[in-house]
């Protein structure tokens, strides 16, 4: 393992390297802009997209000659936008409908034997810009040398479209462990500053400092940061003790040491520095030091369920929504293992680097404007084969994580505030989301117990729907063995999930049964219109909506974003939201449909998808303030963690939200058959709740 950290340290080979490649390119687009290339035999089109992403190559290397000269560093505002808009323009959504980085374009101008290969080919190329701002040589020059392969086999008129597969498969397998090793050092090594270093050293109120992180910079990003600039110094440590400080807390409520862990994650997106930079403060007064790395970029990194470090802005949704699957090109059993493989070497390597870590400090957005996928055939996708080769290889690296990194001892805190992109109205949306992430605790501490203590006497809850909504659920609830010191449901306040201000349980699967429907969502930054979820002991058997015009389109849209490839999902959270606040803060500015899951969660009852909230840490003990012990901490899936890991997590979990205009009724429904109504007609009625319901006279 020592010699793959040499070869990442190794700059001067690599820089030497990639060089080298960079002249046998610039001969490479010379005989393509004159068309007499030999790549031509095998179709029209590949003079001219080897001539293009050799335009792009070169442009990489005139990007490192800068950064090596120091020159990236030093350049104005303005010039930094223009070198930034320059990179990424060829993906932008300007120009993506003729990139070649679009596979219905690809797939046109390079006919279907090769256009998957290739378009999945510069896609991958397109990571050097972050690797060019990183100074991470290795990856400039294995790209450069990968794509000089491929020109080298299509020269040859007898190349078949597997030659080509394999030199891409090659590629990621060959490689699978320095890639892990450099993913792992990136995500709990604190040494690893890249990010760091730019918060806590450059000038940001010289909004230049944004284009150092390599990322693609709008609006969105400059706005916010000036933004954040014009804030005081008391307000900045205020948003930043609420972050912090929640994190703290999640430690004693599970009563976890932290004096024992030495690092921390810290995800946002870029714009939020100069919070970031008293974030990392605070932090390291806890004796914390950050780790911050850029959202995976390369198909060997990259998640479907969201992007995972910092990011700025995506120069174009559908570019990335089609390459989300791009590792379909090559995912097999043997690529799976191998990636297993080279993530335990790795892992043990680094063993009490791992245990450090303690964990996630998350900062979410809000704000931009709704993205409506369009489906294309030409995009790669799993086949059933690879979707099973895919599951249980996330399973079984999410148990191979928990083996280093105990999730019983870890914890996390996340928070989430607009973008300008939002509206003329953001600032005051901005100060309204800090009084929704700073409500009285205490207040809330009161209410939520009265609901749970009607909760607990339940056998099981039913969920109604009233107008459009079609909702008719019923939650059986897990039962407990001392009602007197045992408790059903979770009281959360603002401590890891913030806003406070939700109850939540693990239900019994068994008896849970009936239809979600939601009019109108957004999971994981992709909307569904009239969402249907059916139930049958707890498990999903039948799913739609209606955004696309065939029912096999939605069904394919809903599998592949929220079954995430399972042939079902059991419902792994039910949870009541009593942040009214927050649901009238929608209504006001007319942004309920472009709130986050982490706000959204709290203005109605939701019921998650997938794995508990308790995944990986059923046996930790935990209590609520009235020193009640959480015991409905599992299910049947989780309970075969110990007998049968394979099956017991499912690693996704998505809550879906029924918002407070669409909400019924919610019912207690005792095992003597009382029924107890915590909320009739999405208004609170039960005795001592009523003070939730004010913050609905200010509609109109």
């Amino acid at each position: 393992m020592k010699q793959t950290e040499e070869i990442l340290q190794d700059k001067e080979e690599y820089l030497e390297r990639f060089h080298f490649s960079i002249e046998r390119i610039k001969e490479i687009r010379e005989e393509c802009k004159q068309n007499n290339g030999k790549v031509k035999t095998h179709g029209s089109g590949l003079c001219d997209y080897f001539s293009r992403v050799s335009d792009f190559l070169l442009l990489i290397a005139e990007a490192q000659k800068k950064q090596e000269s120091g020159e990236l560093a030093v350049v104005t505002l303005e010039e930094a936008s223009a070198w930034n808009r320059k990179l990424y323009e060829d993906v932008a959504e300007t120009h993506y409908g003729s990139s070649y980085a679009n596979p219905d374009y690809a797939a046109e101008k390079l006919g279907k034997h090769f256009s998957g290969v290739l378009c999945t080919l510069y896609t991958e190329i397109r990571s050097c810009i972050t690797y060019v701002y990183e100074n991470k040589p290795f990856y400039l020059a294995v790209l450069s040398e990968l794509f000089i392969e491929i020109y080298n086999l299509l020269e040859l008129p007898e190349t078949t479209e597997k030659e080509l597969h394999d030199a891409i498969y090659y590629y990621f397998f060959d490689y699978a462990e320095i890639m892990t090793l450099d993913e792992l050092r990136d995500s709990f090594d604190p040494q690893r500053d890249f990010a760091a270093n730019i918060i806590l050293n450059e000038d940001l109120s010289d909004l230049s400092y944004l284009y150092k992180f390599g990322e693609y910079i709008t609006e969105n990003e400059l706005k916010t940061a000036e933004y954040l600039n014009s804030l005081t110094d008391e307000e900045i440590r205020s948003m930043a003790f609420t972050f912090t400080d929640g994190y703290r807390r999640g430690f004693e409520l599970y009563d976890i040491d932290l004096s024992k862990k030495h690092s921390v994650n810290i995800r946002y997106h870029l714009g939020f520095e100069r919070m970031i930079r008293e974030v990392i403060l605070q932090f390291k007064e806890l004796g914390l030091s950050p780790c911050i790395y850029c959202a995976g970029v390369s198909i060997s990194r990259r998640s479907l369920r969201g992007k995972i470090g910092f990011y700025g802005a995506s120069p174009s949704k559908q570019y990335e929504y089609d390459h989300r699957m791009d590792d379909a090109l090559f995912f097999d059993k043997a690529y799976a293992d191998r990636k297993l493989q080279a993530r335990r070497q790795v892992m043990e390597y680094m063993k009490e680097t791992l245990s450090d870590f303690a964990g996630p400090a998350v900062i979410e957005t809000f704000g931009e404007i709704p993205f409506n996928p369009v489906e294309k055939e030409t995009a790669l996708r799993y086949s059933e084969k690879q979707q099973e080769i895919k599951r249980n290889y996330q399973s079984e690296s999410g148990i191979l994580t928990n083996e280093y990194i105990p999730g019983d001892q870890t914890s996390f805190s996340i928070i989430a505030y607009p973008l300008p992109e939002i509206g003329k109205q953001f600032q005051e949306i901005f100060k309204e989301t800090i009084c929704v992430n700073t409500l009285d605790q205490t207040k809330y501490l009161e209410i939520q117990t009265k609901i749970i203590n009607a909760l607990d006497q339940g056998d099981f809850v039913t969920v109604t729907g009233r107008r459009d909504n079609r909702t008719d659920i019923r939650v059986t609830l897990t039962p407990v063995n001392d009602p007197e010191k045992e408790t059903k449901f979770e009281n959360c306040l603002a401590d890891v999930n913030i806003p406070l201000g939700e109850v939540f349980t693990s239900p019994k699967l068994t008896g849970t049964t009936g239809t979600l429907h939601v009019t109108r969502v957004f999971l994981n930054d992709l909307e569904y219109h009239d969402l249907i979820l059916r139930f049958e002991d707890g498990v999903i058997t039948d799913y739609s909506c209606k955004n696309f015009e065939t029912e096999e389109e939605n069904r394919k849209y809903i599998s592949e974003n929220v079954l995430f490839h399972h042939k079902t999902l059991p419902m792994g959270e039910f949870a009541i939201g009593t942040n009214t606040t927050a649901y009238v803060m929608g209504k006001k500015y007319d942004i309920s449909h472009l709130l986050p899951i982490l706000i959204t969660e709290k203005t109605g009852p939701h019921f998650a998808v997938g794995d508990t909230c308790f995944s990986h840490e059923e046996n930790l003990v935990t209590y609520n303030p009235d020193g009640k012990q959480m015991t409905a901490k599992e299910n049947d899936f989780s309970k075969l963690r110990n007998t049968d890991p394979s099956k017991a997590y499912f690693n996704c979990h998505t809550d879906i939200t029924i918002p407070y205009d669409e909400l019924g009724d919610i019912i207690v429904h005792t095992e003597a058959g009382k029924e107890i109504a915590i909320i009739r007609e999405g208004r609170f009625v039960l005795d001592g709740t009523e003070p939730l319901n004010e913050p609905f006279t200010s509609l109109p």
